[in-house]
């Protein structure tokens, strides 16, 4: 995984350069999360090509599941799939295992991975931002209806 993201050669060797076991919010309380610093390249001695990957524990899922969609049982592929579908670029930089008995995803963390800092933002580019959040995760969620689903949810919002 660690040389597939940034154009990195296949072969590139990699590096541990250090771990450590990550609390990063409250839904990794209690979880396997785990921060790993590789070095990757021709020369892992000089810490010029650093990868960081995140590896937590996807436990199972809070929502129920719609009855007639093909989601995976394993909790891992499961987030990996979700991920696959809300941010398919994301998806594609995960892969899963299992670590110490429990289901993980693993992903190398990007500038770009970062959470928005919404104290940044004016009320009306936050109003932006959760207009467009929203509507991704919508159109994530509605792909697992029928049309028949969809029909009486959107009837049940009128």
């Amino acid at each position: 995984m660690a040389t597939s993201i940034q154009h990195r050669k296949d072969d590139a060797p990699v590096k541990l350069l250090s771990a450590a076991y990550w609390m990063k919010g409250c839904s990794s309380l209690g979880k396997l999360r785990y921060a790993v610093l590789l070095d990757v390249g021709q020369n892992t001695s000089n810490g010029k090509d650093l990868c960081l990957i995140d590896i937590k524990e996807a436990v199972k899922a809070i929502a129920p599941a719609y009855s007639h969609g093909k989601m995976p049982i394993i909790n891992g592929k499961r987030v990996l799939e979700g991920a696959r579908h809300l941010s398919p670029y994301l998806g594609e930089r995960m892969v899963t295992t299992e670590l110490l008995g429990k289901s993980v995803f693993l992903r190398e963390l990007l500038p770009q991975d970062l959470k928005l800092d919404i104290d940044q933002l004016t009320p009306q580019e936050a109003m932006k931002v959760a207009k467009y959040l929203a509507w991704v995760v919508g159109k994530a969620h509605a792909r697992q209806m029928d049309d028949e689903t969809k029909k009486n949810w959107f009837n049940e919002l009128k």
